[in-house]
């Protein structure tokens, strides 16, 4: 059975770790409003979710519109909190340098924050003309358009990709594209991922190789099983 054709990354929290400085940017602003949440409240809340979304949780938390400006704040206090603390997750560039298969970007993030934090990381040249972003589709994840769409620009059938991911929105996504998911549970608890229907969960970037070359894209079927890597798996899996 062939290995995967095209492996998706995400970007935040898979290639860049940004999760963290972003929500601690964003519980300062949202504390500024009047929300009271713990730091890993907000996390919980809002990781892995669209601009929207974003937009829609704040709106709920608040019990109004937040002030006009509080998403461009945002976006600003973010990207000055990247340029002092960004750095590419542990192990992403040697599983990147290591890598035979075709990969991309699909992030719900918009191109010009991708951009950013990809150059400011040194990972940008890696992926040239292979970044796509929920600007690109209709609807953003948890749909699979954004990881249909990059599979349709790069010629490989949704079947014969992988899809790396941190969050169960992403997680979500890659099923509803007809993709194998793996989760990588740095920030989000592993049985958060599985429950979102991830094959496989990881916590070290050092693991994804050896997962990559377990996948045996089956057209329906599950992975082909291997003996166990040390990842955890769902509770009565082989």
């Amino acid at each position: 059975m062939p290995l995967p054709k095209l492996v998706i990354f995400d970007c935040d929290g898979v290639l860049v770790d940004s999760e963290r400085i972003c929500h601690e940017v964003l519980h300062r602003m949202l504390s500024e409003i009047g929300v009271d949440l713990s730091l890993q409240e907000t996390i919980d809340r809002f990781i892995g979710t669209s601009t929207p979304g974003f937009l829609q949780l704040v709106c709920e938390l608040q019990g109004g519109q937040p002030p006009p400006t509080f998403l461009e704040s945002f976006r600003g206090r973010t990207i000055a909190a990247f340029g002092q603390h960004l750095t590419a997750v542990p192990g992403i560039v040697d599983v990147l340098s290591s890598l035979t298969t075709p990969c991309c970007v699909a992030s719900n993030g918009t191109h010009a924050k991708m951009a950013f934090s990809l150059r400011h990381t040194g990972l940008l040249a890696r992926f040239s003309g292979r970044i796509f972003s929920a600007e690109d589709v209709t609807n953003p994840k948890p749909a699979p358009d954004l990881f249909v769409h990059a599979a349709r620009c790069l010629s490989v059938d949704p079947r014969d990709c992988v899809v790396v991911e941190d969050t169960p929105t992403g997680v979500r996504a890659a099923r509803a594209a007809g993709m194998r998911a793996l989760g990588y549970a740095a920030m989000t608890p592993a049985q958060r991922l599985l429950d979102a229907g991830a094959h496989r969960v990881f916590e070290s970037m050092d693991r994804l190789p050896a997962l990559l070359s377990e996948c045996r894209m089956t057209h329906g079927l599950d992975f082909e099983r291997a003996p166990s890597l040390g990842e955890r798996r769902p509770l009565g899996e082989p």
